[in-house]
């Protein structure tokens, strides 16, 4: 028998989200701090910038599937299988983790017990799989922390390469699908997500800020304008475009997109209109 301290009954801890086995845990302060990184610990508390954990509850009946590494302690009796599947289903899924930046091997552990996720200063999002429809949910690259063993895991691809070219999403991206929760790092708390609910309409968003979207919506990439040339003088350029039913999770803002001058969001990426601009007058002018 394993009796835990200072852990459900630390007062620096506060269960900020539950779904299914999935408890997270914010400290709500860092109070190992040496005093030359006092002043940095202080303004990242103001800044909402906190350590974040995920204590996963086994009872004997489910299991869960955590990213490789991710295990920091295990209680009573909890036992890991790496879950590779043999030669083949190692080479299966090192692939699919090459394409959607996930780990290759999502570890699975079963039996009954505790088991707490290494901590991480991004926000974690805790959603049910099975509100995203029978196609499940489509996550951006690097978002998967933990789920339920229950769920299943595929690779989506893009219905074109250009829509993975010009949309900034990359061509394949990790689905989850079936009863059960899903756990997310999110650049952004869930208290600045925007989301939309779609049926039968379409929605259009400039760059790749959607971090997860329903496998039933299509998704496809789009100029802002009828023509090139007014896509790119309009500043807009390319569009990722979702059209269907189904929900997506949009984060505000990402790097390199906040307005701080009046000439509109700044991009690198080949969705920025400067791009657009030079591409258009290019094929203009041949």
């Amino acid at each position: 028998m394993v009796t835990i301290n200072n852990v459900f009954n630390n007062a620096n801890m506060k269960c900020i989200a539950n779904v299914g086995p999935f408890y997270v845990y914010e400290h709500q302060n860092d109070l190992s701090v040496t005093p030359s990184g006092a002043s940095g610990a202080y303004f990242m508390k103001e800044m909402n910038v906190r350590k974040r954990q995920v204590l996963c509850t086994l009872n004997g009946n489910n299991a869960v599937k955590v990213q490789a590494g991710a295990m920091q302690w295990t209680t009573g009796s909890v036992e890991m299988n790496a879950n590779v599947g043999g030669v083949g289903g190692f080479f299966s899924k090192a692939v699919k983790g090459a394409v959607t930046g996930e780990s290759a091997v999502k570890p699975l552990y079963r039996g009954q017990g505790y088991l707490m996720l290494e901590p991480t200063y991004n926000h974690i999002l805790v959603e049910d799989v099975s509100k995203w429809g029978p196609q499940g949910m489509v996550l951006d690259d690097g978002l998967f922390f933990a789920c339920d063993a229950a769920l299943n895991e595929s690779v989506v691809r893009r219905q074109n390469v250009s829509s993975a070219v010009l949309g900034g999403e990359g061509l394949f991206n990790l689905c989850l699908t079936g009863n059960g929760a899903a756990v997310l790092e999110s650049p952004v708390p869930r208290q600045e997500l925007f989301e939309f609910v779609l049926q039968d309409d379409v929605v259009k968003i400039d760059g790749n800020m959607a971090i997860a979207w329903s496998g039933s919506l299509q998704f496809t990439v789009e100029k802002s304008t009828k023509s090139f040339l007014g896509s790119g003088l309009s500043g807009e350029g390319f569009l990722n475009v979702y059209r269907g039913s189904g929900r997506i999770l949009m984060a505000p803002t990402m790097a390199g997109t906040m307005n701080y001058s009046s000439n509109g969001p700044s991009q690198t990426t080949a969705t920025s209109g400067q791009s657009s601009v030079n591409d258009a007058v290019s094929s203009f002018f041949s």
